[in-house]
C-alpha cells in the first residue's frame, strides 16, 4: 500500500488518457465516498455530485472545458486520448450559499483515491458553465463547482524546481512529457 506521501507525489494533473480503459460507474461512487467522508465546513456538506462514465454523456461535457491555460496551442486531449470518465462537483444553494474550500477538500480526496487505483486525473475550473449545465440539464440550483478528468493517465509529468527567473508555467517537451515547476520548500516557509 502507498503512504499518503507517495500518493501526493502520484497525483499529478494529467490531461492525456488511455481512452478506451473503462472507469466504472462503481470506482466513481466509491470515490465520492471518500469526498463525502472528508471534512466539510460546519458539517453541511452542501456538495453534490454528477458522474458520468459513458461515451455519450462524456461528449457532452468535454467541449465545455478548457484543458492548459500555459499550452496555447493544444485545445486538450484529441479523440482517444480523453478521459473515460468525469465527477463533476456542485454546491447545492439551498443548503449552503459558499462552498468555501470544500469542494477543494472534495476534489483532492477524490485525486488521491483515483492515484491509489492506478487512475489520474485534472481538476478544471476553466468550464463553460452554461453550456455545461444545458448539455447535462442540471438544475439552477446547484453552482457547477469544478469538473474532475479522470482516466488512465497516458502521459508522464515531471516535478522540475523552479528556474532562477521565477517561471511558474509548465510545459511541454517534443516526446509529450508534462514538465511543472516547483517553489522549493525553503521558499515556501516564512520562519525557517
Amino acid at each position: 500500500m502507498s503512504t499518503i506521501s507517495e500518493l501526493i507525489c502520484k497525483n499529478r494533473s494529467y490531461r492525456r488518457f488511455y481512452q478506451q480503459e473503462a472507469v466504472s460507474m462503481e470506482t466513481l461512487r466509491d470515490l465520492v465516498d471518500l469526498a463525502r467522508l472528508s471534512p466539510s465546513a460546519a458539517n453541511r456538506q452542501p456538495l453534490r455530485y454528477y458522474l458520468s462514465c459513458d461515451s455519450e454523456t462524456n461528449a457532452k461535457i468535454f467541449p465545455t472545458l478548457a484543458w492548459a491555460g500555459y499550452l496555447r496551442d493544444w485545445q486538450g486531449p484529441e479523440e482517444g486520448e480523453r478521459p473515460s470518465a468525469y465527477i463533476i462537483i456542485l454546491l447545492d444553494t439551498e443548503i449552503s450559499k459558499n462552498a468555501g474550500c470544500d469542494h477543494g477538500i472534495a476534489a483532492q480526496s477524490i485525486l488521491l483515491g483515483a492515484t491509489e487505483r492506478g487512475l489520474g486525473g485534472c481538476i478544471i475550473a476553466s468550464i463553460q458553465r452554461d453550456a455545461l449545465r444545458t448539455a447535462l440539464d442540471i438544475d439552477p440550483r446547484y453552482e457547477i463547482l469544478l469538473v474532475l478528468a479522470l482516466g488512465k493517465p497516458k502521459e508522464t509529468v515531471v516535478i522540475e524546481p523552479l528556474p532562477p527567473d521565477g517561471d511558474i508555467r509548465y510545459w511541454r517537451t517534443p516526446d509529450g512529457v508534462h514538465h511543472v515547476p516547483k517553489r522549493s520548500l525553503d521558499d515556501l516557509i516564512l520562519n525557517r
